[in-house]
């Protein structure tokens, strides 16, 4: 089995380039198709072989949502498909705290309405690429973009639906035979350390660089890395083995506290995809079972292979474990892999057949498999480069990992394709996530220390923090906390059941409406904001720099104790969302705060419209906003108001509302409320919000 390289961005002319991406996309979503064709029946789609993921019907259906709902946010397309489909595919994907898996919020649609959905979505796309104008080069500004990001997306889940896949009962899987795996099998090779010089790593890639990337990999970083002796080979299950058999899953000493805690909880004595038969054990590939592989690589999340090194350092007295991400790229450069897409000599990009294969296999100078066959773990917990930046279309791709719990995984597997396959890709998982991932082992006497509560450097997320929990400004009070005594007061003498802080970025408002309401639902788009608004429920505390002058910072730490807020954070529920398109479960409220919201998303007559739908008769909605219409955010046709009608009388945004909330009716006049949002020690943003209330009448 053989596939295309993600393009090259940059080279030839319109014409090619279209075609390129044109194939590039057919080619991807066939292979998808292909993946899921390995299940036997419909039942099969609804299994979860994962408790802490969505059953597979969720993973057939994303990869296309994502297409339309990039597409909408970049304004390439007008309408959806099925909005339906759109937002109940749309989140959920990976383990974060905020993810919705309570099954009883989900109607999952049949096997053939998904599958028809995917064709109408593959038709799109591809009439969008063939007529779409760009211009060369294809960068982070350019039209298509979103597309090549959709099919890159794609590429992604191919790899994780495939785990997912093979976690899944055989009974389940109808292996076809484009995805049997290898029948290649040696004796096992004893593993020996192989010393790499010391040198320098240097991380940069800009915005116009040839292959597409995400965004952790723009930016700049460079080490001077000491010299260390590295595994010449990939561990593999054969000498893993050796740590089973000498009990490492039952010796607590060998495991770091979060290590041994994952092990308590799973009760595992051996790796995920072996499973004991007798005094042996079988080995389950994607699709099949067969006798445990002894020359193939093992298959281990972070916790197993980190005991396996305390185990190695034990046994041989050496300093022994993983390294970090930048001792990985100086193995990588003295192997003397150059290419920008991996390919050649290598277990990748479905090359070979759909698994593993023997670990002295694939040489790379001194060392087998520095990249291909399976995944590398490292030491490193994700981190951003100086200069990082996050894509507009798809803020929620790295920084939610930005938490010292997601370690860099490096090299691929043999199912990695498109930006896997590529040198400067880095993709992080959480430490007991598993993945087509194993290790190799080195000996060094630095040690490695891992942060365990970082701060925020993001420069937005900063901001909002210290203006939802930080200092008063100028003498304007504080808005979250001002905002939500008026949705309070208007509520006062009605049910103060359910609220819904629709726009409630890092969270301040949700957390003060708890003082009053039973439960509120904090939602907004960006992951940055949500991961922020949960990290306070979770530890009651942030902590963030915020930009004094140049580089100069400031360190804050807010807890929301300080607050009398820490009692009724546990009646908040945090979860990102399209305020434009709201999964069905979100309805039953007492009470709606939009906060500055209906002049940031793109279709605000259509929020409006929906939103009075899910209040309670009786409800009040606050709609708060300075309505600053922006074509950024909102296309001139869909802003309410703020311009001239044909008939030449002024329509300002206040008067629009009551024309489109046709549900419900004004309790009160216009309320102007202002704040303050520092930027830096001497610039603020000094703005008017005018507060709108409604009751749900009808």
């Amino acid at each position: 089995m053989e596939f295309l390289h993600t393009p090259n961005l940059r080279e030839g002319t319109i014409e090619q380039k279209r075609a390129e991406i044109l194939a590039w996309f057919e080619d991807s979503f066939e292979c998808y198709e292909s993946l899921f064709s390995n299940l036997k029946n419909d039942e099969a789609f609804y299994q979860r072989p994962e408790k802490l993921r969505h059953p597979l019907i969720f993973y057939y259906g994303h990869t296309a949502t994502f297409f339309i709902n990039k597409l909408v946010l970049a304004k390439l397309i007008n309408d959806r498909v099925n909005p339906d489909f759109e937002s109940l595919f749309a989140i959920g994907v990976d383990e974060m705290s905020w993810d919705d898996l309570n099954e009883e919020n989900y109607n999952w649609p049949t096997v053939s309405e998904v599958r028809a959905y995917r064709a109408q979505v593959r038709q799109l796309v591809r009439d969008l690429i063939q007529n779409i104008s760009f211009t060369l080069p294809v960068d982070w500004q350019s039209q298509v973009w979103p597309v090549v990001m959709g099919i890159e997306h794609e590429r992604i889940h191919l790899e994780t639906s495939s785990v997912l896949m093979r976690q899944l009962d055989l009974q389940f899987i109808s292996e076809q035979p484009q995805w049997a795996p290898s029948e290649v099998h040696h004796e096992p090779v004893a593993n020996e350390l192989v010393s790499v010089a010391a040198g320098d790593v240097q991380w940069s890639k800009t915005q116009d660089a040839p292959f597409y990337g995400w965004d952790n990999e723009y930016g700049h970083a460079s080490e001077s890395v000491a010299g260390f002796k590295a595994a010449r080979y990939l561990v593999s299950n054969a000498e893993y083995l050796s740590f089973v058999k000498q009990n490492g899953y039952l010796d607590e000493s060998l495991w770091d506290n979060e290590g041994w805690q994952w092990r308590c909880y799973t009760q595992a004595q051996h790796p995920v995809f072996w499973r004991k038969q007798g005094q042996d054990y079988v080995y389950r590939a994607m699709t099949r079972e067969m006798p445990l592989p002894l020359s193939w690589p093992v298959d281990v999340n972070y916790h197993e292979a980190k005991a396996f090194c305390h185990w190695k350092a034990r046994q041989t007295g050496k300093s022994i474990r993983l390294p970090t991400e930048n001792e990985w790229v100086r193995i990588r450069d003295e192997a003397g892999l150059t290419q920008a897409r991996y390919y050649d000599n290598m277990n990748i990009h479905l090359r070979k057949a759909a698994s593993s294969e023997p670990v002295d296999v694939n040489q790379h100078g001194e060392f087998f498999d520095v990249a291909g066959n399976i995944w590398q773990w490292t030491e490193t917990p994700i981190y951003p480069f100086e200069g990082f930046e996050v894509h507009p279309l798809y803020d929620d791709f790295t920084t939610p990992t930005f938490d010292n719990k997601h370690n860099l995984i490096k090299g691929g597997s043999w199912i990695s394709t498109g930006n896997e396959a590529t040198r400067d890709s880095r993709y992080a998982f959480r430490r007991h996530f598993f993945q087509h991932a194993g290790f190799r082992y080195i000996e060094s006497d630095i040690s490695i220390t891992v942060n365990d509560f970082d701060y925020e450097s993001d420069t937005q997320v900063s901001q909002y923090s210290e203006f939802h929990y930080g200092d008063n400004y100028f003498g304007v009070a504080n808005f979250a906390q001002q905002s939500a005594e008026l949705c309070l007061k208007v509520s006062q003498g009605r049910p103060q059941r359910k609220a819904l802080d629709l726009g409630c970025a890092v969270g301040r408002c949700s957390f003060e409406l708890a003082t009053r309401f039973d439960h509120v639902d904090g939602i907004d788009f960006s992951a940055r904001f949500i991961k922020t608004a949960f990290a306070m429920q979770e530890r009651k505390e942030i902590r963030y720099h915020l930009i004094d002058e140049g580089e100069l910072t400031s360190f804050k730490a807010r807890k929301l104790a300080d607050m009398g807020l820490e009692k009724v954070a546990d009646k908040v529920s945090f979860a990102q969302g399209d305020a434009c398109n709201l999964k069905p479960q979100y309805t039953g409220y007492d009470l709606i705060f939009l906060g500055n919201l209906i002049d940031r998303v793109y279709s605000p007559a259509k929020l409006l419209k929906d939103i009075q739908q899910r209040l309670n008769i009786g409800g009040i909605l606050v709609v708060a906003s300075p309505f600053t219409w922006l074509t950024e955010y909102t296309e001139r046709d869909e802003w309410l108001g703020g311009f001239k009608e044909s008939t030449g009388e002024t329509l300002t945004t206040t008067d629009a509302l009551d024309q489109v909330l046709d549900q419900c009716e004004r309790v009160m006049a216009p309320q102007d409320i202002e704040f303050v949002i520092r930027e830096t020690r001497r610039k603020f943003q000094h703005t008017i919000s005018e507060f709108n209330v409604f009751e749900r009448t009808r």
